[in-house]
């Protein structure tokens, strides 16, 4: 029998879509702002993997404590009218610091503002993960933070580690990178135990691997070891490695390269079986009863389009899943369907072209996209 090949870490080099989460205390200093020779290195790593060929996105903290700075608001823990004023403040200067950086290499930048609603729920998922594979098919680079000048705690992140794995998530990465203050995880906080030690490779994350986790916070950060963890999980569960490294020198993903300290932590599958695994788990809201053309398409991996749907039953909102069936009644598989039940019936059987006279609106030409649904 031959032996089981060892797991090694990944290589960035080889990633087709990255996500990179950069930490408010690498990007901003207290007492002069903005750290601008960081951030023109940082721009260098980009465009260098743009120009491998790979997909990046970057998941900015800063916002507050540029904007705090501007507004000169006192250190310590802000009011939540505060935090809002200030990333309000922040955030105009944080996409403009991207612009300016990102331009001079030929990548366009994008500023996406989220909150924790926009990921739960599934229609405004939807049209996330459709306005970003959107923006990367164009060759745009996301620059994506918390919204925090609506955000209130009950739907609010709380910290940019757990955004960054969502929007892994949501845009299909197959890696992502922690830029931090600290260079891995270990196995007792380093700053307290001297005899901490790091983790090269996390393969899975067990109860064992979480009651390590400590919980450092700097003066400028929210996200402590615990947010960490809870990221990995996240992105790894998606599909997605995920890899905590320090992060203040010059050119960290060039650093990362090279070898520098990390911890990586393995990816449970690929993202497309991790998002097929979700889809096929949740309990249909209707029902697509499809014509046989529909089901040849489908099985070719094409996305199901208005003309191949024959009869729709069930009460079902966008976004929601939905069976889909052969023109004997079968199970096809299933999908996340991007029109209303009153919609997908108005519009079954018709061209997409035709989709804007009936509805009375330019929507979308797939029924369900074939990123989608599982057959």
């Amino acid at each position: 029998m031959a032996a089981l090949k060892p797991i090694s870490a990944p290589d960035i080099r080889e990633a087709k879509r990255l996500v990179v989460k950069i930490g408010s205390a690498l990007l901003v200093d207290r007492a002069t702002g903005l750290k601008q020779d960081w951030l023109v290195a940082l721009a260098l790593d980009v465009a260098e993997a743009k120009a491998r060929g790979t997909d990046v996105v970057l998941v900015s903290s800063g916002s507050i404590a540029l904007g705090r700075k501007v507004l000169g608001l006192p250190s310590g823990v802000l009011t939540l009218e505060q935090s809002q004023a200030a990333a309000a403040v922040g955030q105009i200067r944080l996409a403009r610091a991207y612009e300016e950086v990102l331009a001079p290499h030929g990548i366009t930048t994008a500023q996406v503002l989220v909150t924790l609603e926009d990921t739960e729920d599934r229609r405004r998922y939807l049209n996330s993960r459709a306005t970003m594979e959107t923006l990367l098919g164009l060759g745009v680079v996301p620059i994506v933070n918390e919204n925090d000048t609506v955000a209130t705690d009950e739907i609010r992140f709380g910290d940019n580690d757990r955004l960054a794995a969502q929007i892994a998530v949501t845009v299909g990465a197959d890696q992502l990178i922690l830029l931090s203050d600290v260079d891995g995880f270990y196995s007792a906080n380093p700053k307290e135990d001297p005899h901490a030690q790091r983790f090269d490779l996390v393969e899975a994350i067990t109860p064992a691997i979480e009651a390590m986790a400590g919980d450092p916070i700097s003066g400028l950060s929210k996200g402590g070891m615990k947010t960490k963890l809870l990221a990995a999980k996240t992105a790894v569960a998606g599909g997605c490695a995920m890899a905590i490294m320090e992060g203040f020198g010059l050119r960290p993903l060039t650093a990362l390269i090279e070898g520098a300290p990390k911890t990586w932590f393995v990816a449970q599958g690929d993202p497309q079986q991790a998002r097929k695994r979700w889809i096929n788990a949740m309990k249909p809201r209707g029902e697509l009863h499809l014509d046989a053309g529909a089901v040849a398409a489908m099985q070719l991996g094409k996305s199901l389009l208005p003309a191949g749907v024959a009869k729709v039953v069930g009460s079902f909102g966008r976004g929601d899943p939905v069976a889909l069936l052969t023109p004997e009644g079968d199970v096809l598989g299933k999908g996340l369907v991007r029109y209303t039940a009153v919609e997908a019936k108005a519009i079954a059987g018709h061209r997409s072209g035709e989709i804007e006279a009936i509805l009375g609106y330019q929507g979308r030409a797939a029924l369900v996209h074939r990123d989608d649904m599982v057959i």
